[in-house]
């Protein structure tokens, strides 16, 4: 008796384990514990397999234009946390047109997360004649998240990720520009650029009252795996915290870390190829590095003829963006995209990144359409498959407390040819320095224009002389080439006392 009582007993604790194990197991697909650790443990064992491409969209949503897929609406009653009247919202995008990849969604409520299910009623299709099975099966392509940014009883737009590891941010006063991305692979080089994606979200639902929005992201692709946490504090200068840990399946040749995305058509320095009534067309006007050792660069950027790919090597950067100096309004004269207002954005990196370089790529733009500028860190030791690579920063969203130099900084590049009584061959520029240095000089005060050129440039004027309009110095540079068919790099500071007063100005002349 008691044996057989004891084969029941046993089959019966162990049908009870199987059915909490089961029980356990379907809870982790649909709730569980969730933190910075779940995403990376996944991003580790997703490397360890071969990548599987996403299945593409209904062909219904791949052959809608531009047009067509902008008239998918995301149904503004229907956003998530409105009803609780939480200070954040989230709106949704539906896949189409060139967002194609799905992306799933999940809220972490407590400690649990649950995935957002897509469905077709939260959207407005407007125009468009889906098919019902291609709405069913639409998904997501990317959110966007809404606070009360400008005016308490409005909750604007702050945050959009959509498209491959593409994302933009806004601070008070201002309207996008340029983007972010989570990482950069192989930019510029012949093999072609690799462009991760984010495939998973996890968002943690706001308390009342709160200030900051916590995301995590799962990223994939060809070659790479990566964790990623982003902590949003939308402001007057909207600030992410950017928390990553990367997974190689393989090598790759160039990685890029916190990339910026930008756009530059014509402006002071370069004026439009075509009759355009707007004197600027630009999201950035300029790239701004500051090195570990005090020095600050600034390079004003160009529409290129062909590809340019410059760089500044630092250890340990401690910062660098893609900056909008130029905020006047009668500079643009664009009252439907006021470039005026778009943000520049700094990246702070935390922790010492080591060797490497600041890198800018610049590609040729025939109109404003296309982001031809990107911005990223390159490590001077490129990643190794089968090893984490850990990383963080702080990303600034700025327009009205912009991140620059103590001294003083650039505030207009002019380009033009050089004359001297009758035109020759020489290029002129007009480089106007503004700042608190130069506004506590006297009047008598010598400044020194330290300006230089490379081995295909001689600099044949330079003349330093305040600027009475705007209480800072300008400097009168003209250079000769010899060859005018080559590329030609400048750079100079001002100087007083035999002290650096300025930032650094760092030029490149395009061949004719």
């Amino acid at each position: 008796m008691s044996s057989l009582y004891t084969l029941y007993a046993a089959r019966f604790i162990f049908a009870l384990a199987a059915g909490i194990a089961a029980f356990l197991s379907l809870a982790c697909d649909s709730a569980y514990a969730f933190d910075f650790d779940d995403v990376a443990q996944r991003a580790r064992q997703l490397a360890a397999k071969p990548y599987v491409k996403p299945p593409d969209p209904a062909k219904e949503l791949q052959s809608l234009t531009y047009d067509q897929h902008r008239d998918i609406r995301f149904k503004p009653q229907r956003a998530r946390w409105r009803s609780a009247g939480l200070p954040f919202e989230l709106a949704f995008f539906h896949r189409g047109f060139n967002f194609d990849l799905p992306v799933k969604i999940n809220e972490i409520v407590g400690d649990r997360a649950q995935e957002i299910r897509f469905n077709p009623d939260d959207f407005d299709y407007g125009a468009n004649k889906l098919s019902t099975k291609a709405m069913q099966e639409g998904g997501f392509a990317g959110f966007r998240v809404h606070y009360p940014l400008n005016t308490p009883s409005y909750k604007d737009e702050v945050l959009v990720f959509l498209g491959a590891s593409y994302f933009r941010a806004l601070g008070k006063g201002q309207n996008y520009g340029l983007s972010a991305r989570g990482l950069a692979l192989d930019t510029a080089q012949a093999s072609g650029e690799e462009f991760p994606y984010f495939s998973e979200f996890w968002i943690e639902r706001p308390a009342p009252g709160a200030r900051t929005l916590t995301i995590y992201a799962l990223l994939d692709s060809k070659s790479v795996t990566g964790a990623y946490r982003f902590v949003l504090q939308p402001g007057v200068e909207t600030a992410m915290d950017v928390r990553a840990q990367l997974h190689f399946r393989e090598g790759v040749a160039k990685m890029g870390i916190a990339p910026l995305t930008s756009m530059y058509l014509s402006g002071e320095n370069q004026r439009s190829a075509l009759p355009d009534y707007r004197p600027e067309v630009h999201d950035s006007d300029g790239l701004s590095v500051r090195a570990d050792n005090g020095e600050w660069i600034w390079r004003p950027l160009i529409n290129p003829r062909r590809l340019v790919v410059t760089s500044f090597g630092v250890t340990n950067p401690a910062g660098f963006g893609l900056m909008q100096r130029d905020r006047s309004f009668a500079h643009y004269e664009d009252l439907e995209v006021h470039y005026e207002t778009r943000p520049s954005v700094w990246v702070a990196p935390k922790g010492k990144w080591g060797a490497g370089r600041v890198e800018l790529v610049q590609i040729p733009t025939p109109d404003e359409t296309n982001d031809n500028i990107v911005a990223f860190w390159v490590p001077a030791s490129p990643p190794q498959p089968k090893q984490a690579y850990d990383f963080e920063y702080r990303l600034l969203w700025q327009k009205d407390t912009e991140t620059r130099p103590p001294q003083s900084w650039v505030t207009q590049t002019r380009r033009g040819s050089g004359y001297v009584r009758t035109p020759d061959r020489s290029v002129a520029f007009m480089i106007d320095f503004e700042g608190p240095a130069l506004k506590k000089l006297p009047p008598d005060a010598k400044v020194e224009a330290v300006f230089t050129s490379d081995a295909n440039g001689k600099v044949v004027e330079n003349v330093a002389f305040r600027n009475a309009i705007t209480g800072g110095w300008r400097v009168a540079l003209r250079l000769n080439r010899a060859d005018d068919k080559k590329f030609t790099e400048l750079r100079g500071f001002l100087r007083a006392n035999n002290e650096v007063i300025s930032e650094t100005w760092s030029y490149i002349l395009q061949p004719d």
